[in-house]
């Protein structure tokens, strides 16, 4: 689990830990760092509150812990504390990856 985040994102959107880039292919094959293409999945640190429709809070259903998939843009890339993290709204999240 990642460290406390100093910062709180606002209504929909999640802040992400991208999970690290596989090594190597279903083969053996050692892929070189220029190859590599940032992962597509990542562990939430960080949910805002939700969103308001028809005057009521709705929560979001991602919570901190979940492992996520999402696509490959539609994120804002941010440096907090010197590591690096996704900043995105729930929409873009494509699943759940459960356990």
């Amino acid at each position: 689990m990642a460290k406390e985040l100093k910062m709180r994102p606002l209504y929909d959107r999640v802040i992400v830990k991208r999970l690290a880039a596989e090594e190597k292919t279903a083969g053996g094959i050692i892929i070189p760092d220029t190859a590599k293409e940032k992962p597509t999945e990542g562990e939430v640190v960080a949910v805002g509150k939700g969103t308001i429709a028809d005057g009521k809070l709705l929560p979001l259903e991602v919570k901190v812990g979940d492992r996520i998939l999402f696509g490959k843009w539609g994120a804002t890339e941010v440096k907090i504390e010197g590591d690096e993290y996704l900043v995105m709204k729930e929409e873009d999240i494509i699943a759940i990856v459960s356990a």
